[in-house]
């Protein structure tokens, strides 16, 4: 919702101010323009990024027009969540919770969190170092570097979308500016043309250059800095199993160890201490 009411103030600002200055909106309607411009960009795009890159893009971009699902409802639901398995860990052991673990989708203990069910990544990571944990075979000190790899790993992979955006909106203002050369060869070889005519192909041209900018830095460049962003979230959710799930091997109780991952949160989606003993007491009954 956000990017389409930014989208609608670009647009408002920019043919709005044209239009007030006495502009003629017809005139900076040239699709030939657009066809060069979004061609070209296009087939840069193919060109400088894998199949795996360009799927990755591709099935990431619907999520900029949605809202974020990492907010603190979820975050809320989470450590409600591990404050509940951890309970269970802490009163009938690690081996009480491996069916729960390799069948997490049938799990009682999974059912009443349908955020966490519902996060394939998230959900992944809970049970893959749970299923470590069961199996007693590796200390804190290998699970937390075996889970920062992890965590480097996923992160470089959900910043791809945002790196190709970024790439393709830096190139945009420059296929602008071919757009417009080709328009000035085109006015060029008209000269002949009455200067009126030849005003008008000139004007023509500049719109590549205005189109190319725009585009560049009004539509694409803002994507690659919101799917950068969701990255991040994705990332912190991360950590605050990763944080949380070791708190539990070092030894702290279950309402401890919820309190570290809370800690790692970004503040704006942080519940406060009362906020989460709240939740977590209200999930229990």
């Amino acid at each position: 919702m956000f990017v389409i009411i930014g989208y609608i103030a670009v647009l408002g600002s920019v043919f709005g101010g044209f239009a007030l200055a006495g502009g003629h909106l017809a005139a900076l309607f040239q699709p030939l323009e657009l066809l060069m411009i979004g061609g070209a960009a296009a087939g840069a795009f193919i060109v400088g990024n894998s199949t795996k890159a360009i799927k990755a893009t591709l099935a990431a971009l619907p999520s900029c027009f949605k809202g974020g699902k990492y907010d603190k409802a979820l975050y809320m639901e989470l450590m409600a969540f591990l404050y509940d398995i951890l309970g269970k860990v802490r009163k009938e052991g690690l081996m009480s919770i491996e069916r729960d673990v390799e069948a997490p989708q049938e799990s009682p203990i999974f059912a009443p969190y349908p955020k966490v069910l519902g996060d394939h990544h998230l959900l992944e990571f809970i049970t893959d170092y749970l299923r470590l944990m069961v199996s007693g075979n590796m200390n804190a000190f290998e699970i937390e570097n075996l889970m920062d790899n992890e965590i480097e790993t996923h992160h470089h992979e959900a910043e791809v979308p945002s790196h190709t955006i970024q790439v393709l909106a830096d190139g945009m203002p420059a296929f602008g500016i071919v757009a417009a050369v080709m328009g000035v060869v085109h006015t060029m070889e008209s000269v002949g043309k009455p200067p009126s005519e030849l005003g008008i192909m000139v004007a023509h041209a500049l719109v590549g250059t205005f189109l190319g900018i725009l585009l560049g830095y009004g539509f694409v460049g803002p994507l690659a800095s919101l799917l950068a962003e969701r990255a991040n979230e994705g990332t912190k959710a991360l950590q605050c199993v990763k944080v949380t799930l070791l708190a539990s091997l070092n030894g702290y109780a279950p309402a401890i160890a919820i309190e570290f991952g809370r800690k790692v949160l970004y503040s704006n989606e942080r519940p406060t201490f009362l906020e989460l003993e709240e939740h977590v007491k209200k999930s229990k009954r």
